[in-house]
């Protein structure tokens, strides 16, 4: 089985991964915007954007051994707060993402 603790530095060394990724992902998106007429077919590349942030989570967790389903372990073992790899993750990057997909909406909104 895969040892699947991660303390906050290995948290932050996969935000930083998921954030670069990340901008690669949004760069390919815009490039996408040049081709396309539609505002709505522009819209859903939100929605793409969306799922290539949760394809990264997997594909890095994978990467690093880490099962986005088990439990994270907590400091204080008595709280019965209990939250999964996955959980902690996404209040670690949604920070990220909410600024890059802010970012698109502007570059997609702004194209002609």
């Amino acid at each position: 089985m895969l040892n699947c603790y991660i303390n906050n530095m290995d948290i932050e060394g996969f935000r930083t991964e998921l954030e670069t990724r990340l901008l690669i992902e949004k760069e390919y998106i815009i490039q996408e915007l040049s081709s396309m007429e539609d505002d709505q077919e522009k819209l859903e590349l939100l929605g793409k954007f969306n799922e290539k942030y949760k394809a990264l989570i997997k594909r890095l967790a994978n990467e690093n051994g880490i099962d986005l389903n088990a439990s994270y372990p907590t400091e204080n073992p008595s709280t019965s707060e209990n939250l999964s790899y996955e959980q902690i993750i996404l209040g670690k990057t949604m920070g990220i993402y909410d600024k890059l997909a802010d970012e698109l909406y502007e570059e997609i909104t702004s194209v002609n």
